[in-house]
């Protein structure tokens, strides 16, 4: 994409990114009508709504481009190009009226030599993350500085493990559960404090701001991650991933890259 389509791109998932949070600020205290749930996921009908906002602003900018969501796809996924979406990432907690939770939007093209920032043979080129509930906006174009705000951020400094404040997230299978609940009781016991807020592409942005050191989570979903993983690169961190069984599941690791030989893998 030239520098022109860069900028539309980016302007088009800004504006997607805050009409649907002004829709989840609109809802969090209401109450919610639940399509689908299981012991450690509920899915909203909000959920589709929203992913039906954001892809009706994507079209109208860019009407040839695919999209690849949590609520499904539009398009053929597979494409050169497609916008990958987390509608409401932190779900549950935005069901419980917890407001840690955002909008995920990434845009990707297709890339198969590439190994930074790579997933399911494509390269993120652009990601927005929004908070509807702080009023928090990332953004990240590949090549150019991490953004919060219009500000540019960057990850922390923090070298000592026993220093640092790590995110972990426990996906939403028994499965994963038993795989990192092992890692989560060795790396409490290494660092200062270990968080778990349930919405991954805050906890991405968060390492791109420096609030976090590291997040670490497996079975974790490519809508979650594709935005967020680039912002913590262009934030000066690390970011990896790795597909494991599942459609469009990863483990991964994002952290300021001071630390990251030192975190445990969850496979």
């Amino acid at each position: 994409m030239d520098r022109l389509n860069q900028r539309k791109a980016l302007a088009a998932a800004v504006n997607a990114a805050r009409a649907a949070g002004k829709l989840m600020r609109a809802n969090l205290r209401e109450t919610k009508v639940v399509n689908f749930s299981t012991q450690h996921d509920i899915k909203l009908e909000l959920d589709v709504r929203c992913q039906k906002l954001i892809e009706r602003k994507l079209a109208a900018a860019f009407p040839k481009i695919a999209l690849l969501g949590e609520e499904g796809e539009a398009g053929d996924a597979d494409a050169d190009f497609r916008w990958v979406v987390d509608p409401i990432d932190g779900t549950v907690n935005f069901t419980y009226g917890i407001p840690h939770a955002c909008v995920s939007i990434a845009l990707q093209a297709r890339s198969p030599k590439s190994r930074s920032a790579r997933v399911d043979r494509y390269e993120t080129i652009l990601g927005v993350v929004h908070d509807p509930f702080t009023d928090e906006l990332w953004t990240a174009v590949r090549g150019q500085p991490a953004r919060l705000n219009g500000r540019v951020i960057h990850v922390s400094r923090r070298q000592k493990l026993a220093e640092t404040v790590v995110s972990m997230g426990f996906a939403k299978t028994r499965e994963t559960l038993e795989m990192t609940l092992p890692h989560f009781n060795r790396l409490s016991r290494r660092v200062r404090k270990v968080r778990v807020m349930g919405a991954a592409a805050l906890a991405l942005a968060y390492v791109a701001t420096g609030r976090f050191d590291a997040y670490i989570e497996s079975g974790i979903s490519l809508w979650d991650i594709a935005a967020g993983g680039l912002i913590v690169e262009c934030a000066g961190g690390k970011f990896w991933c790795e597909p494991i069984s599942g459609h469009h599941r990863y483990c991964m690791v994002a952290s300021n890259g001071l630390i990251h030989r030192r975190l445990p893998i969850p496979r």
